[in-house]
């Protein structure tokens, strides 16, 4: 099976405000950002998370996709949509010191998102007769995937680069994991 990890593109954030499940919109320019993404069109199966910066890129290229609530980014909870500057420092600086176990108010943390992804991963890598798929999805899916496949320390997960727009492809053979290419 071949995997098209697919990350949606740039955001308008000029306030640097915190998202993960929050909606945030696609910049204004996104119809020329899709025409710039390389996304070829024999894929068995595609899958997008719910949020509306994913469907609008499956939706761009009239695929036939369902969502899955497991591909969302992050819950930050009460921070989303706050600017990061707002978030107070007793809250944000236990995060930054263990953001694979501390959550913010509300939200989630780093292994229960995790638990989220690979409860989808795990299901999706079972499935017969699925050759190729193409998931449009956020950053910290797309790490969560990787470091998964590559089997890094969890909280070095940040140190992955996945660009807007940008695909990772992994190949599963005989339970066999490789990872192809990154930000393609």
């Amino acid at each position: 099976m071949e995997i098209h990890l697919i990350r949606h593109t740039a955001v308008e954030n000029p306030e640097n405000l915190c998202y993960g499940f929050a909606e945030m919109p696609l910049r204004k320019e996104y119809p020329e950002d899709f025409k710039t993404l390389e996304i070829d069109d024999d894929y068995d199966m595609i899958i997008s998370s719910p949020s509306q910066r994913c469907c609008l890129l499956a939706d761009y290229f009239k695929f036939d996709y369902r969502t899955d609530e497991r591909l969302r980014e992050m819950n930050f909870g009460n921070w989303e949509l706050k600017k990061w500057t707002d978030i107070p420092e007793e809250e944000i600086n236990p995060w930054y010191k263990d953001f694979v176990n501390i959550k913010a108010s509300g939200g989630e943390n780093l292994l229960e998102m995790q638990t989220r992804v690979l409860n989808f991963w795990n299901a999706l890598i079972q499935k017969k007769d699925i050759h190729k798929v193409l998931i449009a999805t956020h950053a910290g899916v797309i790490r969560l995937i990787v470091q998964t496949v590559l089997q890094f320390p969890l909280e070095n997960m940040f140190s992955i680069q996945i660009d807007y727009g940008k695909k990772v492809i992994i190949n599963v053979d005989a339970g066999i994991f490789s990872v192809k290419k990154i930000n393609v």
